[in-house]
């Protein structure tokens, strides 16, 4: 079983949680009002409150760590005892000004940085760049925050960081003992309960550290693990739209009709977990030693049911008349024709009945995981005015896509056996279908006979049995060095730095797929074709009104099948799915820092040259042929930034900065790849050029004291060969093997546009209410108040390939975040909603419906905690309170395709620091 769902548990657990808020809402009753310690500054302003209020330090943390930078950045720092307040690294910055983040089935995953695509973001630990597992778009929710002392996103690019950053660099500070005056253990243990569908999920951590001073210096040694389950199940529908050509009659307005609707069905658990170590050495106070090692991973473990509704089942046999539809009313199906895309029968896009359709059922069981292990050596150095600073890392990321098991099974020929088919979208939030009985007429048309409700009443038999293996593995290499000197050159302090860099980085894909798709292998192999082999009886656990009655299928029996395929079987490599892409970059940076009276300049230009050489064995005809290609090319980045301190507490920055988003290592492959799990064909171009920015930002930042902050600022970037995914109906038989007609499946690749611009507004506000208690003349308890609140519009503009102008993928027009927090007498509490507006997901082809989108995305969270000592605290969370949907629509708003909510998940537990 994926999970087991225990009503007698989940009720236990609601009881706990329901106790842990009672204890929150009592507590401060008992708790002692300990008065909070404060640093300060180099002005001798507050900047840091600890002791009893955690929301409060983390921001006074985070706005010293950001005011002090010499370039725009924004910052998560954790709270006094190192506690990040997410669960994963893209939803504790979701809250920062200019960040969206994009979620698959309910968890924040990528970052768009200032409306930017999510391939502009490159992700770094402790400055070192990292290859997240899929590649450049680098995923977030594969690491926990539990391994991160700060969070910070740069914004501005400097020549000291990777040319492949255009919107900003996300870098995760990882903890340090010598963050800790001693021996130092923290802890987290919570258990919660998601909604849809009574399932549980757990969550924990532990930080272990010391310092040991010897007479060789001081040693520091950090452990740290995290470990994160949630079982879920969605309620999912999906719609594929295409435009009919046969759909020829006068007075149709939109001839684009769902070909298919259908039901994703998941039962799943996913893990996030990792562990650290950190080993460091301070032999004097100039020199620093460290030896540090991550592991984090993601794993997706799914069991899907799909249901396809093939409505344009027999499309050939669509009427092509040009004529007007007869006055009389809706017609009958012309004989032996479905009524699919035929508005005489009454049909529209949205609502109508097709008769004697296959209903495809595929049923899969996947084992998705994705993993970083980095290992990174280092030093720091003081020699007077010269500092320098070296690294070498090593680097395994590895995407694997394994699915141990498809079931596909389809509907027999004859129309009497299938479905007739009544649909509804006029919903976008609600795709409905019922099912009847098909009736044959003597004259050869269908009919509709008795409702069914039970679709396994209809026969269907098992077509193919596959199980792929399916791993990619990036493995990168960098060393890095970096030498600072301070002069006295251009009138002011100056600090002088050269660098360089070397990144070898190689992906390479490979799959191994078992395949039965003949009645014979299936007599062979003693395998039962009837869905009962696999079935098992429960009910539905999810909550949408579907039109029907199913049962799950059980994994172990699906595991049975496989096994016995296997017997008779081999796993064929699959070639025409290899490549391997290797990347090579040399590079070099000489930049200033001068500081003045009013501020300082940094300014400087970084070169990187780069190599890249791809490899496949796509099949050209009959012939499987060993294709490579190489390429290289240079590419230089200048940039400059001034920092004018206006007073104590504000700041005016002003930036020209370049950048170049390189295309995906994927993206690079000459040849195809084929997912028949997800239907999908998704093809390389070793052509693809860089996009090429250049951009200007200006930011007015004022830190009002104490805990304040208020800035307003816009943004522009000019880019050039702006990267496409485009996605379309293949439509091409070339790839139709095994039995197995793909041309039908969507088909993803990667092409240069023409030119386009990105630019934008950005405010943000955060304040706490108690410096004001005493002047507004309120009672002391008010104080504990306090909001975060930013906003950021966007507006893009990009030339496609055929020459049309979109937004750019990923950018929203509004994104909104807003919290409201009261923290007093150890009790804290927060609540946060988020909203960005609809954005282009991928080009999608007219005769698809037009360009993908994904709607509106909003969420409401809500967290409290209570300090029971100074070393120990309990909390609740409530996340996706909203419950919305992830909903994403082809061309416009009414064609929805795909539609999934999630649940609302409630959390509590114990924190511990000692």
């Amino acid at each position: 079983m994926l999970f087991n769902r225990r009503s007698a548990g989940a009720r236990s657990l609601r009881i706990i949680l329901a106790a842990g808020t009672a204890l929150i809402a009592v507590a401060p009753a008992w708790a002692a009002d300990t008065a909070p310690a404060a640093a300060v500054d180099d002005d001798g302003s507050e900047i840091v409150i600890l002791g009893s209020r955690p929301i409060a330090e983390s921001q006074a943390a985070a706005l010293a760590i950001q005011k002090a930078s010499p370039a725009l950045v924004s910052v998560v720092a954790s709270d006094a005892v190192g506690r990040l307040p997410d669960q994963n690294i893209a939803q504790a910055v979701s809250r920062l000004p200019g960040v969206a983040v994009q979620r698959d089935q309910g968890q924040a995953r990528y970052i768009n940085l200032r409306g930017a695509p999510i391939n502009w973001t490159t992700l770094s630990f402790d400055g070192i760049n990292v290859v997240s597992p899929e590649g450049r778009d680098a995923r977030f929710d594969s690491i926990p925050s539990a391994i991160a002392a700060q969070i910070v996103v740069r914004k501005a690019v400097t020549p000291d960081m990777t040319g492949e950053t255009i919107a900003g660099n996300v870098d995760i500070v990882t903890r340090s003992a010598f963050d800790y005056k001693g021996f130092h253990v923290a802890g987290k243990a919570g258990a919660g309960y998601v909604a849809l569908g009574d399932t549980v999920e757990y969550d924990s951590s532990v930080v272990l550290a010391n310092r040991f001073d010897t007479g060789i210096g001081e040693f520091g040694v950090l452990v740290s693990g995290s470990y994160y389950q949630r079982g879920m199940v969605t309620d999912n529908f999906e719609t594929d739209w295409e435009t009919v050509s046969q759909d020829r009659r006068p007075g149709a307005a939109d001839r684009v009709w769902a070909r298919e609707t259908e039901n994703k069905l998941y039962r799943l658990t996913r893990r996030n977990y990792s562990a650290s170590a950190k080993l460091e050495w301070k032999p004097d106070g100039d020199n620093r030693f460290f030896l540090s090692s991550i592991y984090s991973a993601f794993t997706d473990h799914e069991l899907r049911s799909n249901y396809i509704f093939d409505l344009d089942d027999q499309q050939a046999r669509v009427p092509t008349a040009t004529t007007a539809c007869p006055t009389s009313g809706p017609a009958a199906p012309a004989a032996g024709s479905t009524g699919y895309a035929d508005i005489c029968t009454g049909n529209t896009p949205y609502q109508g009945t097709v008769y004697g359709i296959d209903i495809n059922s595929r049923f899969n069981v996947r084992k998705f995981k994705q993993s970083i292990f980095t290992n990174t050596i280092g030093g720091d150095h003081a020699f007077d005015r010269l500092k320098l600073r070296w690294r070498a890392n090593y680097t395994r990321s590895v995407d694997d896509r394994s699915v141990p098991a498809q079931l596909n099974y389809d509907s027999p020929s004859a129309a009497r056996d299938r479905p007739t088919v009544a649909y509804d979208l006029t919903d976008p939030d609600l795709a409905k279908v019922q099912l009847f009985r098909t009736v044959v007429n003597a004259n050869g048309t269908y009919g509709a006979g008795a409702a069914v409700r039970q679709i396994e009443d209809f026969p269907r038999t098992l077509s193919a049995l596959t199980s792929l293996q399916a791993e990619d593995v990036t493995r990168a290499y960098t060393g890095k060095i970096d030498l600072s000197y301070a002069s006295d050159l251009f009138g002011g302090e100056t600090v002088l730095s050269l660098g360089g860099q070397y990144d070898r980085r190689t992906k390479e894909a490979n799959e191994l797929l078992l395949t039965l798709n003949s009645a014979q292998q299936f007599a062979t192999a003693g395998i039962d074709r009837d869905f009962s082999a696999i079935a098992i009886s429960g009910p539905f656990r999810g909550k949408i009104p579907l039109g029907y009655d199913f049962r799950y299928f059980g994994e172990e029996r699906v595991e049975d099948l496989v096994a016995k395929a296997r017997a008779i079987g081999t796993f064929v490599p699959q070639t025409g799915n290899f490549y391997k892409v290797r990347e090579e970059v040399f590079a070099g940076y000489a930049m200033a820092l001068t500081k003045f009276d009013w501020g300082n300049i940094v300014g400087g230009a970084r070169i990187e040259h780069i190599r890249n050489d791809s490899a496949a064995t796509p099949t050209i005809g009959a012939t499987v042929t060993r294709v490579d290609i190489a390429s290289s090319r240079t590419l230089v980045y200048p940039s400059l930034h001034f920092n004018f301190d206006l007073d104590r507490s504000k700041k005016l920055r002003l930036s020209f900065n370049t950048g170049a988003a390189r295309p995906d290592y994927d993206d690079l492959r000459p040849n195809f790849t084929v997912n028949d799990a997800n239907q999908t064909v998704s093809g390389g171009n070793p052509e693809a050029k860089p996009e090429k920015a250049r951009g200007v930002d200006l930011y007015f930042e004022w830190y009002v004291q104490p805990q304040g902050f208020v800035s307003i600022g816009t943004f522009y970037k000019d880019v050039r060969d702006v990267l496409f995914n485009d996605t379309r109906t293949f439509g091409l038989d070339v790839l139709n093997t095994g039995g197995v007609n793909r041309s039908q499946y969507a088909l993803s690749t990667i092409i240069n546009g023409g030119d386009g611009y990105i630019y934008g507004v950005e405010g943000a506000f955060q304040q706490q209410l108690d410096p004001f208690v005493g002047d507004l003349g309120l009672p002391d308890w008010m104080g504990g108040f306090g909001i975060q609140a930013n906003a950021t519009y966007n507006k893009s503009n990009a030339n496609t390939p055929d020459g049309s102008k979109v937004r750019f993928p990923g950018t929203s027009k509004f994104s909104y975040n807003l919290s409201g927090y009261y923290e007093k007498h150890g009790f804290s509490a927060r609540v946060s909603y988020q909203k960005r507006t609809p954005w282009i997901d991928a080009l999608g082809a007219v005769g698809d419906g037009g360009n993908q989108y994904w709607d509106t995305d909003d969420e409401l969270d809500a967290s409290a905690r209570y300090a029971l000592t100074p070393n120990v605290e309990i909390y609740v969370d409530g996340a996706n309170l909203l419950n919305g949907p992830g909903r994403r629509y082809a061309g416009i708003s009414a064609r929805t395709i795909e539609h999934e909510t999630f649940g609302r998940r409630y959390t509590g537990g114990v924190r511990v620091n000692f």
